[in-house]
């Protein structure tokens, strides 16, 4: 076995590096979830995740991973053989649909070239070709966690309210929540996805969903089949402090905290820093001699960034230089999913993250190239070091 010394670079995109504090306050005895104690502290905590999301109306939280938030998003909404909107934006969004055909929804699934956003004029043509109405919800990705895209959902808004349609708008925040501006009320969104182990410094457990008043409406006549994903229960519990089910107590004592910091560094500045961050690598990765895989200026995501390996029939595909990094420096890097497996590697800046840290990071992923034999020009680094100089 391979003696390791320091710390290990978490540079996924998720499950992120948790913060000691986090960590401490998880530490803390667990107590009841009936008593009057945990019931203090649902209702501070269901006040405190409001302004993440954007909202003044209700969030569920679930003891589940992003996957559940999803269904619980079409189980309380829809009805078997509603017409579902899906955009490909990469692969979980793939797996979004997928979702939708399994539960009994009919999906027009947009085709897209995994390397752009959601394209609100094709959504436009679409609305305006759906003379019946019959789409019932548009379902779209915010941050493709696959492919470092992220799409404008206040235009795919725009859209929605220039053809006059009611269709429900449905987004996956899972990791931009936390780390890139998202406004659920403003932009209209009906229902918002979330999970716990990007943006709010978490390890994985908890799910959400933001829920508009519209959505609600919708979820009293929604006939697909729930029990556990059932909001009427769970909104019902919270306005006394609990919950229907056994919740996930130790990780909200997590959340209280990880909300805690969130409020003490200011929405603003944390969209920001993680803005800063992305620019900086895309920095060293053009200064590298590589291509970043979002291919459009207006979408790079500030969680994290995708890096397109050159098409080489004799270099070595992502996943070796991956397997480089990691051996060689003890750091994890995020692998091309789906289509993409060996053609990218994806370097995650989000969370509980620092300028120093991504300064190591980038000069790892520097070396690791060099070492698997990529030719690249070791100006790179210096390129992301000229913009976090810059405050």
């Amino acid at each position: 076995m391979t003696l390791r010394t320091g710390r290990h670079f978490l540079q996924i995109p998720g499950p992120t590096n948790v913060p000691d504090q986090v960590l401490r306050a998880m530490a803390a005895p667990t107590i009841d979830h009936r008593g009057p104690e945990f019931a203090a502290l649902t209702v501070r905590l269901l006040a405190e995740i409001k302004p993440v999301f954007g909202t003044q109306g209700p969030v569920v939280i679930y003891p589940a991973t992003g996957t559940g938030a999803w269904e619980a998003a079409l189980v309380n909404t829809l009805s078997p053989g509603d017409r579902v909107l899906c955009f490909e934006t990469g692969h979980f969004a793939t797996l979004w649909q997928e979702m939708a055909s399994a539960l009994g929804l009919e999906v027009d699934f947009v085709p897209g070239d995994w390397r752009h956003g959601a394209d609100p004029a094709e959504l436009a043509r679409r609305l305006d070709a759906d003379i019946t109405q019959s789409i019932k919800a548009v379902c779209v990705v915010h941050n493709e966690t696959s492919t470092g895209v992220t799409s404008r959902i206040a235009e795919i808004r725009q859209a929605l309210d220039d053809a006059d349609h009611p269709a429900l708008l449905f987004v996956d925040t899972i990791s931009s929540l936390g780390s890139i501006d998202y406004r659920h009320d403003e932009w209209g969104v009906d229902v918002t996805v979330a999970g716990s182990q990007k943006g709010l410094m978490l390890p994985p457990g908890l799910s959400f969903n933001a829920v508009s008043d519209k959505a609600l409406a919708a979820s009293k006549t929604s006939r697909l089949t729930k029990s556990f994903w059932d909001w009427a229960p769970i909104i019902e519990a919270n306005r006394r402090g609990s919950f229907p089910y056994t919740p996930n107590t130790n990780l909200l004592y997590g959340l209280h905290e990880a909300l805690g910091m969130l409020a003490a560094e200011g929405l603003p500045q944390v969209f920001a820093r993680h803005a800063r961050h992305a620019a900086a690598t895309r920095a060293a990765v053009r200064g590298w001699g590589l291509e970043v895989l979002c291919a459009d200026e207006r979408e790079h995501s500030g969680s994290l960034t995708a890096v397109l390996m050159p098409d080489s029939p004799d270099g070595p595909d992502a996943d070796q230089v991956r397997k480089v990094i990691l051996e060689r420096f003890d750091m994890s890097l995020g692998a091309g999913l789906g289509k993409l497996s060996g053609r990218i590697f994806r370097i995650g800046h989000l969370g509980h993250f620092n300028d120093l840290t991504l300064a190591g990071t980038l000069a790892g992923v520097q070396m690791g190239l060099e070492i698997a034999g990529v030719p690249v020009d070791p100006a790179g680094l210096g390129a992301a070091l000229d913009v976090l100089r810059t405050p």
